[in-house]
């Protein structure tokens, strides 16, 4: 199994998507990169905890490659937006791409680079190592499976 840990708005939406994909194994919500230790949804709401809301996802690569997963990542963000999705606003909402196995970033710098070419704008996803992932609150996991009329910013009706 491989794993990655993506940012793309509000958590909720993300690993909904995700959790829909073939091969994908698992997701978990949480809070990553940022400098304060084990935060709660409280603290990284206030944008001042440097962390992002992500999902972690694990998968199996002999049924959906790196690739594949990350250019349905990038369908559903908009990667030119910095520290905003929909109308989330805030540095918490910032897109990225944090790997934990370095062998992961020469696709995902693929990846970018082929997505660009659909952008006038720059693309700001951040593409970083993954120096911190702290699951969020249990109310978070799979909140949109027990909340079906949940916010989303995230289509899921197109999966």
């Amino acid at each position: 199994m491989k794993e990655i840990v993506l940012a793309g708005g509000c958590f909720w939406g993300v690993e909904a998507y995700m959790g829909r994909i073939k091969g994908v194994v698992e997701t978990l919500v949480g809070y990553s990169n940022g400098d304060l230790v084990d935060p709660t949804y409280e603290d990284v709401k206030t944008s001042t905890t440097g962390h992002a809301e992500v999902c972690y996802i694990k998968y199996d690569e002999n049924i959906i490659s790196l690739e594949a997963l990350l250019n349905k990542f990038w369908n559903i963000i908009d990667p030119t937006v910095f520290n905003r999705q929909g109308p989330d606003i805030g540095s918490q909402y910032r897109t990225g791409i944090f790997y934990i196995n370095e062998e992961d970033l020469k696709t995902i710098i693929k990846t970018k680079e082929e997505q660009q070419k659909k952008y006038d704008k720059k693309i700001v996803t951040e593409i970083e190592p993954l120096k911190s992932f702290y699951p969020a609150e249990e109310y978070h996991q799979k909140y949109l499976e027990k909340n079906p009329n949940g916010y989303c910013h995230i289509d899921l009706s197109t999966m």
